[in-house]
Order: structure tokens, then C-alpha cells, then sequence
């Protein structure tokens, strides 16, 4: 996503924007809950239509704080709708704090430019009914979707203005979150706990049968889009080439990939088989998912919860198509998920994708319960594991 900031005194030219007593205020201003979800549903749009919008929140908590100055705050919507199109939303992002609008249908080549004109045209509206005073106590703001491509990386972490509905004031059923990060808690403490001795055993194969360090670490791609250090048990030799796995997740993602074809009767595997820079130590432990145990670790602080996708690198993440990136968005990366217990490698990537929108969409402390029964199966059977 990208971002201008800009305060209520840039690119103020009052004789380019004529004061209007007649202009209407806008009759369908959205309440709270109904923009978040237009704006929920606007982020939809775009994936699909592929045009852009630009998200404008308007900040001020003197003139939009109720009662404070009903004028003021009349005035506002006044200049806010000589700025806007019939096809624009405007409504409460934060009500009595913070006002969004979004400009919507903006194409790709102009989306930067229509969102510079924007600096410049809505403080012009704004300067033509409020005074010098009341404008320095405004923050404006403006945030494009989809965001633009950044090079190499994860592109950085997702504009959560964009994601109102996931913000922590906003989001429902707190009972059951703090359910769930109770259950991450006592879990991965159990966990670690349990799997100490087979900890000690992984960790002195890897030891004596390959050089190198025993454990892994890499940049995976968390909630939201925030990188974060993760931790797995050393599968593959040293000083390897990461270029195998980029080319084959780059085609899987793109949808070209080949398919490894199972013995007669055996499903179809979407996954890199028979990869040269795995030790033989690696090939058992990746089977039965042994790998993944550190991450026991950034469970218990955080970063991952017991249930959740699967934390891309950074290279995959930068090869989403825009509705992919929601996988990461609504729900921390998990150790286990739908994808793990119900398709694991058997499926193409789209598919993963929309069973990890699944379980954001209807997830439940009991739907976390399932699949966390589900997996000790999967684990054991190492079906589509390699």
C-alpha cells in the first residue's frame, strides 16, 4: 500500500477554490460500521476490476468531536462533497475522530496522480469554508490500493489503514481471541515441553550426520505483511542455491508449475520432490513435519499461533496476485492449518489460498480445536510431506 501524508496547511491556494454557502452537505454519510464494511468491500472490487482506489481520512478530533462545533463539522462535509464524485464514499473511519473517503475506480497510471491532485485539491476546498486555525488542526492522509510494486522483498508491511475491520478497537468476539492466544500459550509451553527429548534427538542428528548449524533461520513474511526471523530445524545441506525453490514457487504461484505424479492410484503432488539440497536427515524429519517444531518458539511469543497459513518467504510473497495477499492478513501464520489437514500438497496454490480464506472468514476457537485433532494424522501419515 502506499501512503502520502500531508497536514491540513500544504498546497492551500484560496483563490482557486471559491467559498460556496449553497453547496449541499452530503445526505448519505456512512456511520462507522457501514463504511468499514463499503471499504471491506471496495478492497474486493479491486482485486477483481484491477482499477484502484484512493482511501483519504480526514483527522481532527476538535472540529469533528460531537458538540464541540457543529458549524466546523458542517463545513467540512460542505468541502469534502465539492472534492468528491457521486460514485465516492464519504463516512465515519473513526466516529467523531477520524473522516474516510473513498475515491473510487482510479486506474493504475493515475492512481499517484490523482492522489497528488488530491493534496492539493481538497485543503483548496477546505481553506474556502474553514478558517486559517481550524485547517492547522487537520490531518489528511491518503492511502492507494493496491499497493504498488517495491523490487525484491516483501514489498513491506501492509498499510493497515486499509484493514480497519482488523484493527484491535475494532475487532469482535475479544472473548474468544484471548481464547485463542490463551490456547497458543499453553500449547507451544506444553509443546516445548513434551518434544524436549526429541528435540535433543533431531538436533544431534543434524549434528553428526551434516556440517552446519542445526537450526534455520530465514525471513518469512508474518501478519500483515511484517517480516519476521523463523526458526526450523536444518533440513538441507549449507551454502545452498535458494534459485531451485524461487523458479519452481514462482511457476506453483503462477499456476504453471508441473505436478509430481505419483505410483498408479497415488494423488498428484504440488511440491518440490526428489530436491537435491536436502540431507538424508532432512528428507525423514520433513516428512513427518519434525522440521517445524522450533516454531513452538515464535508461537509462544507472538509472532504465530498454533492454527493459521503458513508464513511465505519473502519472494512468494512478492509473486501474490492481490487477493492472495488476504491470506496474511486477517489471522496470524500458523504451524498448522485447513491447508495442512485437509490438502497439504495435493493442492494448487489458488486452492490453498482460498482455504486459508476459509478459516479466516469462519474461524472459531472449536475450528482451531478440529484442526489441531486433525493434525497429529496428518502428521503421522506424512502424506504430501517432502
Amino acid at each position: 500500500m502506499s501512503t502520502l501524508p500531508v497536514n491540513g496547511t500544504a498546497a492551500l491556494n484560496t483563490e482557486e477554490v471559491r467559498s460556496d454557502k449553497s453547496q449541499p452537505v452530503p445526505v448519505d454519510f456512512l456511520p462507522e460500521d457501514v463504511f468499514v464494511k463499503m471499504l471491506s468491500r471496495e478492497r474486493k472490487r479491486t482485486e477483481r476490476s484491477r482499477r484502484r482506489f484512493v482511501l483519504m481520512l480526514l483527522e481532527s478530533a476538535n472540529l469533528l468531536q460531537a458538540g464541540n462545533d457543529p458549524k466546523s463539522f458542517q463545513n467540512v462535509l460542505r468541502a469534502l462533497s465539492k472534492s468528491t464524485r457521486e460514485t465516492d464514499m464519504i463516512g465515519w473511519y473513526e466516529e467523531h475522530s477520524v473522516i474516510g473517503v473513498i475515491f473510487t475506480e482510479i486506474g493504475d497510471a493515475e492512481s499517484r496522480s490523482v492522489a497528488r491532485a488530491l493534496l492539493s485539491k481538497v485543503p483548496n476546498a477546505l481553506s474556502s469554508t474553514l478558517s486559517i486555525e481550524q485547517i492547522n488542526e487537520i490531518s489528511l492522509s491518503f492511502h492507494v490500493f493496491p499497493e504498488e510494486s517495491k523490487g525484491q522483498g516483501s514489498g513491506g508491511p501492509t498499510d493497515h489503514a486499509l484493514y480497519p475491520e482488523l484493527l484491535p478497537r475494532r475487532r469482535p468476539r475479544r472473548v474468544s481471541r484471548f481464547a485463542k492466544r490463551s490456547l497458543d500459550i499453553v500449547g507451544s509451553l506444553v509443546g516445548l515441553v513434551l518434544l524436549s527429548p526429541l528435540f535433543l534427538i533431531i538436533w544431534g542428528l543434524i549434528k553428526l550426520t551434516s556440517r552446519g548449524p542445526a537450526f534455520f533461520r530465514q525471513i518469512r513474511v508474518g501478519q500483515g505483511g511484517t517480516p519476521f526471523t523463523f526458526l526450523k530445524f536444518r533440513s538441507m545441506y549449507t551454502k545452498n542455491d535458494p534459485g531451485i525453490h524461487r523458479e519452481y514457487v514462482t511457476s506453483f504461484i503462477a499456476g504453471s508449475s508441473s505436478a509430481s505424479k505419483g505410483d498408479s492410484g497415488q494423488p498428484t503432488v504440488f511440491k518440490l520432490t526428489n530436491d537435491p539440497r536436502v540431507t538424508p536427515v532432512g528428507r525423514f524429519i520433513r516428512r513427518y513435519s519434525m522440521d517445524e517444531l522450533p516454531q513452538f518458539l515464535h508461537v509462544l511469543r507472538g509472532e504465530m499461533s498454533l492454527v493459521g497459513p503458513r508464513p511465505p518467504l519473502p519472494y512468494e510473497f512478492q509473486c501474490y496476485d492481490i487477493w492472495h495477499k488476504r491470506r496474511m492478513m486477517a489471522v496470524k501464520p500458523g504451524i498448522t492449518g485447513l491447508w495442512q489437514v485437509e490438502g497439504r500438497s495435493r493442492v494448487e496454490f489458488d486452492d490453498m489460498v482460498r482455504l486459508d480464506l476459509r478459516y479466516a472468514a469462519s474461524w472459531s476457537l472449536w475450528l482451531d480445536l478440529q484442526i489441531l485433532l486433525k493434525t497429529p494424522r496428518a502428521v503421522l501419515t506424512g502424506v504430501g510431506a517432502y
